[in-house]
Parts: structure tokens; C-alpha cells; sequence
């Protein structure tokens, strides 16, 4: 079995346990080994995770089930996906958001409109699900530096990138059956940004050689010739 069906099929069980439109990410587990291949610090992380609850809070508080919006943070900028039945909605909502502590910036991407049928909401999950298999696939795109996010056959990619690093998975997922347009909220990195958050190589620690002693005890220096006995 491919390893692009195996990820596929991994990507797809965790997030069937989600929300339907919830981000797909491969290795960017909070408080866990993987943290390290996200390019946010692990503090970022957590934050994300904690401005994507009070969101997610705060829109029951003030809207209850009239509405359907997703919440999505990357390094403190929210993406917000779904529909409202008017533009007041959409830009009340923006507008709580925008006052949740620690958000840094807002990007609405909420539809004027009937809310997705569950039928659209497993098909959007499938191809975040796709895409993100489509990037392990290859080899030259780290997958683990994106999150990917389906709204309506939308796709919305995140992460801290540099301008090769985008336009690279903008082309995979353009590529992947299902989806209708890619948009890009990344925040971006210039090539020198990039190498610098490259983890830098442990230092090689010299030991000092022990001195091959002669039957005498006397040092033999290093280019002395050792000589075997003969019987």
C-alpha cells in the first residue's frame, strides 16, 4: 500500500472524529513530540489552540445554533469559514473575534447563505484529507508545516512559509480532485528567515586518545610502526 493511501486513511480517522470543517494537520500535535516540525513556537501553539476555543465559545454565548462558523489559528491570526443568513452576521462575528485576547488579526471568510448539509460538510473533510496526503506524497513539500482547511470545496492553506514553500503547495492542492479554488493565508518567510529557524548542528565533542604504551610502559609516539612478534 502506498504511503499517500496510508496517510490518507490515518488523516481521515482523526479528523472524521472532528468537526466537519475542522483544520487537518500532520505533525503539529500540542504538547506532544511532534511540536517540534511546526515552525510556531510550542507557547504559539497552545495559544492557538486555546484562541480557537474562545472563539468557538463565544460564538454559542452570542449566536447559539443559528449560525455555522469554523474557527482556525496559526500563529495568532484566525481564519473564520462557514455560513450566516446576512452581512450583519458575518461582520458581528468578525468583531467578536477580533476582541478574543491574544488574536492578532482576522481573516473572514464566512458565506451570506444556507448553512453546508452534512453530506458537504464529510465531502469537504475528505479532500482536506486528500490534500494533505497529496503534500506526504512528496518529497520536497514538508507537510507538516501547513494546515489545511475545506470549506464548500474551498481550500484554505496556513503556515509560516517561505514564497517557494507556497506557491509549491498551492500547485499540489489545485491538483486534488474535489477542489474548486485554493486560498492562501499564510504568513510568509524570506529564504534567510527560513534557514535561521533551521535547528542548528550539535557540536562534535573531541576526546583525547589514550597512548599505546609499549611492553615498557613507554609511550610509542603515533607514527611508530607497531610490531607483532614473531615466534
Amino acid at each position: 500500500m502506498k504511503n499517500s493511501t496510508l496517510g490518507l486513511l490515518a488523516v481521515l480517522a482523526l479528523s472524521l472524529g472532528m468537526s466537519a470543517c475542522a483544520p487537518v494537520v500532520v505533525g503539529g500535535m500540542v504538547g506532544g513530540a511532534m511540536v517540534a516540525a511546526d515552525r510556531r513556537t510550542s507557547g504559539a501553539q497552545v495559544e492557538d489552540e486555546g484562541i480557537e476555543i474562545r472563539s468557538a465559545s463565544a460564538l454559542r454565548e452570542n449566536f447559539g445554533s443559528n449560525v455555522h462558523a469554523n474557527f482556525t489559528s496559526y500563529n495568532r491570526q484566525v481564519l473564520i469559514t462557514g455560513e450566516v443568513p446576512s452581512a450583519r452576521e458575518r461582520q458581528q462575528i468578525e468583531q467578536l473575534v477580533g476582541r478574543i485576547e491574544n488574536v492578532r488579526s482576522v481573516v473572514n471568510e464566512l458565506a451570506v447563505g444556507p448553512a453546508s448539509s452534512i453530506g458537504e460538510r464529510s465531502s469537504d473533510v475528505i479532500i482536506s484529507a486528500r490534500v494533505k496526503a497529496a503534500m506526504v506524497d512528496n518529497e520536497d513539500v514538508f507537510a507538516s508545516i501547513y494546515k489545511v482547511v475545506t470549506e464548500r470545496g474551498t481550500v484554505y492553506l496556513m503556515g509560516r512559509v517561505t514564497q517557494r514553500e507556497a506557491n509549491r503547495a498551492t500547485d499540489i492542492a489545485r491538483g486534488v480532485s474535489g477542489v474548486k479554488r485554493v486560498v492562501r493565508v499564510f504568513e510568509y518567510l524570506t529564504e534567510a528567515e527560513l534557514q535561521a529557524l533551521r535547528p542548528k548542528p550539535a557540536p562534535v565533542e573531541q576526546t583525547k586518545s589514550t597512548p599505546v604504551m609499549s611492553g615498557a610502559g613507554v609511550p610509542l609516539t603515533t607514527n611508530a610502526p607497531v610490531v607483532t612478534p614473531v615466534k
